[in-house]
């Protein structure tokens, strides 16, 4: 394959001259002629002439030359990793290992070095297909022109057969052999032979022995022993046994996060603290009602906070729990809401009752009561400061325009309390005798 009596080996290039403007190369004028000098590369590799400067990984092959076909196709020769691991079929890392092969044989340098740019991602690095001095001087290649610009313009005589087989193998698409996974060491399952034939395929097919069964001296599974105790929890099966406890048991927990809280208990969990014991040393301060924890794993953190390192003991523990147990203010926020009116009873019959109960102390106080003179009083009686206070109380308090109403009239009453009021008040009493009507009719 040389004009010479002998083959060179390539080049290897060094990672500071597999860029542009450093490479002793030149750009390659197509993608044949490039291809031309990669499988001239992997004819040394073949004869033992090229061997990569990596110690570990795969070596040049057939693999080398699918990823070089792969990059010849390209306008911009940018063969970013994850479009060619989605074209070959291949890993990251191998791809990394070919482009490095290509890169220091010289068939490949930079133009610019892929990057990452912060809002727009990922950025191939863009190469540039050179062909290699030593393929020159190999073939005889006569150049012109300068640096990585140069042209070739003719070829040694002695050469052009060499680099007509290479030009054959380069208008060839190689293909990779697909791995093969040995699936027995015996042969098909399925005869190949086909036809009638006199003898059986199963004639030599033997039944087993009964010993190598499931059944026979082995036995198929391992059985449970029955004597076995509880499991025994680890620290952080502790810490979340702790957790799932206090969301439990606390009200203010109720709406935690369990992995949340046994990170926060995590010591107290490690020492042995109890759900109770953990509830009282953060309580031990002044109670917490469940409506006031907005946010309850950063309330219980802000409680406990290094509070493990004083309690270290049981007996310290146990008497924070006493303490906060017999508290009054725990007792008083354990009773909140049961010395409280909350309404009256909720049944019909014991409204029933209390009602028949309200009426009966009424009628006993309104017949104990010395009858009163029902008669309204005179206007002119009345100064001007007593009319104004009559009035404000009327504002707040309706029900005397009622009595008023009913002793003296609505004509009373409108000179007494004015025309405005009156209307107000028997407004508002027609709008709830309207919804009281509604409700009943549903």
């Amino acid at each position: 394959m040389s004009h010479r009596a002998g083959i060179d080996k390539p080049t290897l290039v060094p990672p500071t001259h597999q860029w542009l403007n450093a490479t002793t190369g030149r750009i390659a004028t197509c993608a044949h002629s490039w291809m031309t000098a990669v499988h001239w590369i992997n004819h040394l590799a073949q004869k033992g002439l090229y061997t990569p400067t990596q110690t570990h990984g795969p070596k040049w092959g057939e693999t080398t030359l699918a990823i070089a076909q792969e990059i010849a196709r390209l306008k911009v020769c940018r063969p970013g990793i994850a479009y060619l691991m989605r074209k070959l079929k291949l890993s990251e890392r191998t791809i990394q290992y070919h482009l490095t092969m290509l890169r220091e044989t010289g068939l490949l340098v930079y133009r610019s070095k892929g990057t990452r740019i912060q809002g727009v991602g990922g950025q191939a690095s863009v190469y540039e297909r050179t062909i290699p001095t030593a393929f020159d001087t190999e073939h005889g290649i006569r150049t012109v022109g300068e640096g990585v610009q140069r042209r070739p313009v003719g070829i040694a005589e002695t050469a052009r057969k060499a680099i007509g087989k290479l030009a054959k193998k380069a208008a060839r698409k190689t293909r990779r052999r697909p791995t093969r996974t040995r699936l027995s060491g015996r042969g098909r399952c399925t005869p190949m032979q086909w036809g009638t034939s006199r003898s059986s395929s199963t004639a030599g097919t033997h039944s087993p022995s009964e010993a190598k069964l499931a059944s026979g001296d082995r036995q198929s599974a391992p059985k449970k022993n029955p004597n076995r105790g509880p499991r025994t929890l680890n620290k952080v099966g502790r810490r979340y046994q702790l957790a799932r406890q206090l969301v439990s048991q606390v009200p203010w927990l109720r709406k935690a996060s369990i992995p949340r809280i046994a990170w926060i208990v995590r010591h107290c969990a490690d020492a042995g603290w109890t759900a109770l014991e953990v509830q009282a040393i953060a309580e031990q301060e002044t109670p917490i009602l469940a409506d006031e924890a907005r946010r309850p794993s950063g309330l219980l953190a802000h409680r406990l906070g290094s509070l493990h390192l004083l309690y270290t003991t049981p007996e310290r523990r146990k008497t924070a729990l006493l303490a906060w147990q017999e508290s009054r203010a725990q007792e008083k926020a354990r009773h909140t809401g049961y010395d409280e009116h909350t309404g009256g009873p909720k049944s019909p019959a014991a409204r029933r009752v209390m009602d028949e109960a309200f009426n009966a102390i009424r009628d006993r106080l309104a017949a104990d009561c010395a009858p009163v003179d029902s008669s309204p009083m005179a206007l002119e009686d009345l100064t001007r400061e007593e009319i104004v206070d009559m009035r404000l109380d009327a504002m707040k308090n309706p029900s005397l325009i009622f009595l008023a109403i009913e002793l003296g009239g609505e004509r009373y009453a409108r000179r007494l309390y004015t025309n405005r009021l009156v209307d107000q008040t028997l407004a508002l009493e027609n709008i709830a005798n309207r919804r009281d009507t509604l409700a009943n009719a549903f």
